[in-house]
């Protein structure tokens, strides 16, 4: 169901962007790309400061030492260009839901550290603001580099180690931080 909705959804906004006098692009985060997570973005020009952008991530793959970090998240966004769309410093605001599966999973910095030794599994949604900027490298290709901060509401259980383990909890919890960082070549049409 929730695969559906995503593909109806980027299936609207793909025929909405699809007049002549629209700039659009598709493009994809290698920083993603560097945890193994395929992903896409297309971000459309609905005005000469003014663009929208949807990006979908997804990670279904188990690793061969146990470890997960299963997941899929869907983040659409407004931007506002200080000197035209896709050119350049912009601002934007961004929404984001998605669903989760983590396990024997060590985070930077000590984050988490709860996930070394408990599966969680859950959903989240939530938004934040956006700060990057565009370089154009030739009439077609861009590089953007941007990141996000905000809010999510995490709703969770927690099971012992491992896919089949005892749920020990149900909870949820309020996470404020940083929720995107982009580094993304993109292929403008």
């Amino acid at each position: 169901m929730k695969k559906r909705l995503a593909s109806l959804v980027l299936c609207g906004l793909l025929g909405y962007m699809s007049s002549p006098a629209q700039n659009v692009a598709l493009k994809t985060n290698l920083m993603y790309l560097a945890t193994a997570t395929p992903n896409l973005g297309v971000e459309a020009s609905v005005g000469r400061k003014h663009t929208v952008q949807l990006f979908y991530g997804l990670h279904p793959w188990k690793s061969a030492s146990g470890r997960s970090l299963r997941h899929w998240v869907l983040q659409p966004e407004y931007r506002y260009w200080f000197c035209e769309s896709f050119n350049g410093w912009f601002v934007g605001a961004h929404l984001m839901g998605g669903e989760f599966n983590v396990s024997d999973f060590d985070m930077p910095f000590g984050l988490f550290d709860g996930l070394k030794t408990h599966r969680y599994d859950g959903w989240f949604a939530g938004g934040g603001l956006t700060l990057g900027y565009q370089w154009m490298l030739s009439r077609h290709w861009n590089f953007e580099a941007s990141v996000g901060v905000g809010y999510d509401y995490i709703k969770y259980g927690k099971y012992e180690c491992g896919r089949c383990g005892e749920k020990l909890q149900s909870s949820h919890t309020n996470y404020f931080g940083p929720t995107k960082a982009a580094l993304s070549f993109m292929y403008i049409f």
